[in-house]
């Protein structure tokens, strides 16, 4: 089984973790790999980069394709581009925000989030509505630390994140813990140790969901909206998304 794992971000030390997390889950003979965009935002804090990205996954999942993957994970919190994604292939597409939050509820009643930014708790919360898991969360918590700084200053930003995580266990009344980045995904042993909660990280989480529906034989429907886009010609820089041929 081939999982091609998608950083939406272009640093490639953040890929390097990602890929090193899923690989150390998977099972024997699940082939992780491990890419990002040529093209993009360092780091995904915002709406605005989230759009920018969207692209670049969406060029992954189609080298992917050609190359013969399984499934894919879209390896940000804010999921980006991931209905877009699930219209290209019929492997399945998981995000690691709908993943985590699933995996969260069957093992806990409640849980909260710890996010890196303030802003991206909103972004947080927007798809917890989206996905129907809102009643089950019970606050979105920010350690105000920039993404980057999971690379560029690991201590530092993982003593936030497990000060914040304890103020989550003693204040929120929850059974587990969701970790709100992709950058985060080699954190949960030593998180879960400090804090004394189940953690749940969603590149970990989505790529044992992919495994279960490639094991399932089941992919991305493709009656509906999740059908393949519909050929058109398209100008400029999208030029190479025109007249999509469907396959896989």
């Amino acid at each position: 089984m081939q999982i091609r794992v998608i950083n939406p971000n272009t640093t490639a030390a953040m890929t390097a973790t990602i890929g090193e997390a899923a690989q150390r889950i998977a099972a024997p003979g699940t082939r992780i790999t491990a890419t990002q965009p040529l093209d993009g935002p360092v780091s995904i804090e915002s709406h605005f980069d989230e759009a920018i990205s969207a692209v670049g996954v969406l060029d992954q999942v189609l080298a992917g394709k050609r190359e013969g993957a399984d499934a894919y994970v879209i390896a940000c919190f804010g999921d980006p581009g991931l209905l877009a994604a699930r219209e290209l292939t019929r492997a399945p597409v998981i995000g690691i925000a709908e993943a985590a939050f699933h995996m969260a509820t069957l093992i806990s009643t409640r849980f909260s989030i710890v996010t890196t930014l303030g802003r991206t708790g909103i972004i947080a919360e927007h798809l917890l509505e989206q996905y129907g898991f809102r009643h089950h969360c019970r606050r979105v918590r920010a350690a105000e630390i920039p993404v980057l700084d999971l690379e560029q200053n690991a201590d530092t930003a993982l003593v936030r994140i497990i000060e914040e995580c304890r103020r989550a266990r003693d204040e929120d009344g929850i059974g587990a813990i969701v970790l709100g980045c992709g950058g985060m995904a080699d954190l949960t042993d030593t998180i879960s140790h400090e804090v004394g909660l189940p953690v749940v990280e969603g590149v970990t989480a989505a790529v044992k969901l992919a495994e279960a529906l490639v094991g399932l034989g089941l992919g991305t429907s493709k009656h509906g909206d999740l059908a393949y886009p519909r050929p058109k010609p398209m100008l400029g820089q999208f030029e190479r998304f025109a007249h999509l041929t469907p396959a896989r």
